[in-house]
């Protein structure tokens, strides 16, 4: 019973209108749901319905629901859901062979991929979830954490702001004193402190939540908040954005929450939790456009005011011990994960980016150039040249100079390509928006060979990298500034031949996926 509480003081239903009402001859014709609101890709709303029969329900009885035609398939699931059988769900991924140093069946390493990197991880998560502190009553405070506090969401969320000390410092943890943060409901301190285990900046929300206090006043009934936020509030610490590789850590990690808190509403607050008094540089804020309706808040907005949250989730952190996807541990021999295709299609969805080709049947084919100081491609325009020479190529040169070229119609272009070209580096990360059919050429890896090879497992594209050493020339040894002679640090020229054999077969995959949607026109290649 007092599960029952604390979820329902926590999970914000959007309220139906009165189906009573919506009978009486002369009643507004309102839909019995704000479906606009759900804005999801087609291929998800049976499973957002399946984890929200309440929408399912109203949907049923309305005549002005969109979605009826999904009715009949609620059995599908993300797979997380208890009530979700496993040949329903969103994605499975595919083992080609059994890594024995982790398991020793194809099927154990699906299972175990699945729960490392795909809808099993939030299945874990929730698995996790444990009240640390209690609400006696519906208006009283409440806090959920997963393992580890890396989730936790919490109603009537009193923060104390009016003595904080900012430094250079962007995650101080000692930034709260006893009574500063806290909540009236019964705290299980020894559960709460047990939590400690990895303590760091972006693995977790111990530091933040350390000193969350049992308070002996409900903060908003006893008029002691000199600001109330009534919206759903998402807290999330950053990693940097000023890259890509890394500011997605945080995007795919907010879409994983979302999964776990059961909403996608966009009718929500991203507050930046950062103890410094910096700005924060962002190079890919139009992906916030995907998850909020509002530009998202640094937490010094709140400073020298007690500020009360209605209800608060702490995001999970984007670079946690064995979390997504910022060096995550994975078996090999698999790929193809559900959670990262649906995480792109939702990304695409949202922010209004189509697939609007292949045109006049060719393969199109995009070079990533790099304006950088390093891992530039010396023969650049050799490689063009060799490329324009087959036909059934369309062939195009890109520089994602953030200055010259938007973030969204980077992500047009990206969606729009079939095979992706590039040198190793933060760009790559592009592949998480190709379409399922692309292939991923890590023209040169430099050395560090797991990072978009894993990338591209997770996300279910093709990889492609280069193999023979004696065919790849470097302009130097590399200089990197403290640790001398490094592969990253210098420029590379190529192959021609062997150079066109890689894309050849990259093409060769791309004609033949069963997702391609000019099959049988490979006769040029």
């Amino acid at each position: 019973m007092l599960m029952l509480l604390v979820l329902g003081v926590l999970l914000h239903d959007v309220p139906l209108s009165s189906q009573d009402e919506a009978s009486v001859p002369g009643a507004p014709l309102e839909p019995l749901f704000n479906y606009a609101g759900i804005r999801l890709p087609e291929e998800h709303i049976p499973f957002f319905l399946h984890s929200n029969r309440h929408v399912a329900t109203a949907c049923e009885k309305d005549a002005r629901c969109p979605y009826k035609k999904h009715l009949r398939n609620l059995k599908y699931c993300w797979g997380y859901e208890k009530s979700c059988e496993p040949e329903f769900r969103f994605g499975y991924p595919v083992c080609t062979y059994v890594d024995m140093g982790w398991t020793d069946t194809l099927a154990s390493a699906r299972d175990l991929f699945w729960r490392q990197a795909d809808f099993g991880f939030a299945a874990e998560r929730l698995q996790e979830l444990r009240v640390l502190c209690r609400p006696a009553e519906p208006s009283d405070s409440s806090l959920v954490c997963s393992r580890y506090l890396q989730y936790c969401r919490a109603a009537n969320l009193y923060i104390d702001l009016r003595n904080v000390e900012r430094t250079q410092d962007r995650f101080k943890e000692d930034f709260f004193r006893s009574g500063e943060i806290g909540g009236h409901c019964d705290l299980d301190v020894p559960a709460l402190m047990s939590q400690g285990q990895r303590k760091s900046p972006l693995q977790s929300w111990f530091a933040e939540l350390q000193h969350y206090t049992q308070l002996n006043f409900r903060p908003t009934e006893d008029a002691k908040c000199d600001v109330v936020v009534g919206k759903p509030t998402y807290f999330m610490k950053l990693d940097a954005g000023v890259n890509m590789y890394h500011h997605f850590c945080d995007f795919i990690n907010l879409y994983i929450t979302q999964h776990v808190n059961s909403s996608f509403s966009t009718d929500v607050y991203i507050v930046m939790w950062d103890t410094s008094s910096y700005g924060y540089g962002d190079l890919f804020s139009d992906t916030w456009k995907a998850f909020t309706d509002y530009d998202v808040i640094h937490l010094k907005a709140y400073d020298s005011k007690r500020v009360c949250f209605k209800e608060a989730v702490f995001s999970l952190p984007p670079r946690m011990r064995y979390g997504l996807f910022y060096n995550t541990p994975l078996i090999s021999g698999c790929q193809n994960t559900g959670l990262f295709r649906a995480f792109a299609q939702h990304v695409l969805h949202r922010l209004n980016v189509t697939q609007e080709g292949p045109q006049d049947g060719k393969i199109r084919v995009t070079i990533l150039a790099r304006s950088t100081e390093y891992r530039k491609i010396l023969n650049q325009n050799e490689l063009v040249n060799a490329l324009k020479t087959v036909s059934a190529f369309e062939v195009q040169v890109v520089d994602y100079k953030y200055k010259e070229l938007g973030f969204l119609e980077q992500l047009r272009i990206t969606h729009n390509t079939d095979i992706f070209i590039g040198m190793h580096g933060a760009g790559l990360t592009h592949l998480l928006f190709l379409p399922d059919w692309a292939a991923v050429f890590e023209l040169y890896n430099c050395e560090d060979e797991r990072c978009y090879l894993d990338l591209a497992r997770l996300r279910g594209v093709h990889y492609v990298t280069w193999q023979k050493r004696s065919k790849v020339f470097p302009q130097d040894k590399g200089h990197h500034p403290t640790l001398g002679e490094h592969p990253k640090f210098t420029n590379y020229s190529f192959d021609v031949e062997e150079f066109m054999y890689l894309v050849l077969q990259a093409a060769d995959h791309v004609s033949r996926h069963p997702k391609w949607p000019l099959k049988g026109r490979r006769d040029e290649l």
